[in-house]
């Protein structure tokens, strides 16, 4: 089984304490289904005590500052109220700047010279075992690739990710975690807001 990981604070925090945190919000707004205004979306994450609560487009990226005893419940906090106000069951997975940083900087495709346009980043709620990664099939979806560093996961889908096996499901049942996957650029605009929040 996979290892929950406590969340860790931001080196670099503001007098009040307080850092910059990343939540991703896993298939809302899409095709229709699991609507979400992102103004009650920000409203939700200010009730679980975030602070300076920004969003990025409409599929559930949201940039915060919060001390780290709020932080660590922020995601649990979130899902019930999403649960309790909405209805909608939506995993949510966290990171601080300086994780979210290192997330970035560890692509292997992209440090092969792959196209941005043809990358993702996953992000996973805990550390899969290193059973679980030997499970994951290399050829399971040909054309594309796949790395598993800690609790993160690259793809690099030259076809696109409409036309990959490498899904969500795939990946949560095999890790045995749950997932949430942003393209390239999304990825970008998210470590750039963090930064301007830390």
């Amino acid at each position: 089984m996979a290892k929950r990981d406590a969340t860790r604070q931001l080196a670099s925090t503001s007098p009040r304490g307080r850092a910059a945190y990343v939540a991703l919000l896993r298939g809302i707004n899409v095709g229709g289904k699991n609507r979400i205004a992102m103004k009650d979306l920000s409203a939700i994450f200010a009730s679980a005590g975030a602070s300076d609560v920004r969003t990025y487009i409409q599929s559930g990226n949201v940039v915060y500052a919060a001390d780290a005893t709020t932080a660590a419940g922020v995601a649990k906090a979130v899902t019930s109220a999403i649960q309790t106000k909405l209805g909608l069951s939506i995993p949510v997975v966290t990171r601080n700047a300086n994780e979210f940083e290192a997330a970035m900087a560890a692509n292997p495709f992209l440090a092969a010279g792959a196209d941005p346009e043809a990358l993702y980043l996953g992000l996973l709620a805990d550390t899969p075992s290193k059973q679980c990664v030997a499970a994951l099939d290399p050829q399971r979806s040909p054309g594309d690739r796949f790395a598993v560093i800690g609790r993160e996961f690259y793809l690099h889908l030259p076809n696109g990710v409409a036309k990959s096996k490498l899904t969500n499901a795939y990946f949560d049942s095999t890790l045995r975690t749950v997932s949430t996957v942003r393209n390239w650029r999304t990825a970008t605009a998210l470590a750039e807001m963090l930064r301007g929040l830390a």
